[in-house]
């Protein structure tokens, strides 16, 4: 599996409250297949599953499960190589952090910015290999 650079889209989430309507929706339209991964829950989220494409080696993105629809959303996710230091960067060039740091049981590192025009998206860095 190829490694992405650092500071480069790699990674997209799906948040929804209805998780078994976007599975179905996404699966039938473009192929996607899904597999429940509770150690990479979301905190906050009910729960979480990697999407993979047809012929990938492995997952692209995530769908969270929202506690309902108000949770819903869709965004990319950036690479770092450090969160704490990306949220204080977005903040010198304009930009806000909408969620502070967090993690999941595996060590994934995340947070959420907001660009000067109230856009979301995420930075991440991914769990040190054991």
């Amino acid at each position: 599996m190829t490694i992405p650079a650092f500071n480069t889209v790699a990674w997209f989430q799906v948040g929804t409250g209805a998780p078994d309507e976007a599975r179905r929706f996404y699966g039938d339209m473009f192929g996607w297949r899904f597999d429940a991964d509770a150690g990479s829950a979301v905190p906050g989220t009910d729960g979480y599953d990697l999407i993979s494409y047809a012929g990938a080696d492995a997952p692209s993105g995530g769908l969270a499960h929202e506690h309902d629809a108000s949770g819903a959303h869709a965004m990319f996710l950036v690479l770092v190589q450090d969160v704490d230091e990306a949220c204080a960067h977005a903040e010198k060039c304009g930009g806000k952090v909408a969620a502070s740091t967090m993690a999941t049981a595996k060590g994934l590192r995340f947070a959420y910015l907001e660009d000067p025009s109230g856009n979301r998206f995420g930075v991440f860095t991914p769990p040190t290999p054991s």
